[in-house]
């Protein structure tokens, strides 16, 4: 399974849910799905996901599960930062912890899909 990250407008997304629950209340049986996170702009996907945060989910998928500290001295960064970042990651879904405590990036890939008719709009 996959994270796919995007841009997606709040129409755009209401007609995809609209379909969806067509498809659930039809009792069709429904495929595994990918995780899809949208933002509503550029800018938002962007101050969510800066470089430093997409150099920890980088990190991780190479490495697999680490404690913060771990990971933060595997960046040379600032612990409290790392854990900063780390909580956003959490509430946005894009990584884990498992049963020792340590964060794991749970996906075999990240996509991020962005429309240069989008750009736009930022």
């Amino acid at each position: 399974m996959k994270a796919v990250i995007g841009i997606s407008n709040w129409s755009q997304t209401r007609d995809e849910l609209r379909v969806l629950a067509k498809k659930i209340d039809a009792g069709k049986r429904l495929p595994e799905a990918d995780y899809q996170l949208n933002f509503p702009s550029p800018v938002e996907l962007l101050a969510e996901l800066p470089p430093k945060r997409l150099q920890i989910l980088r990190e991780l998928k190479s490495a697999g599960a680490l404690s913060v500290y771990a990971l933060a001295k595997r960046l040379g960064r600032n612990y409290s930062n790392v854990h900063g970042d780390i909580q956003r990651l959490l509430a946005l879904g894009l990584v884990e912890k498992n049963a020792a405590g340590q964060v794991l990036m749970p996906f075999d890939d990240i996509v991020v899909q962005v429309d240069a008719s989008l750009m736009a709009a930022a």
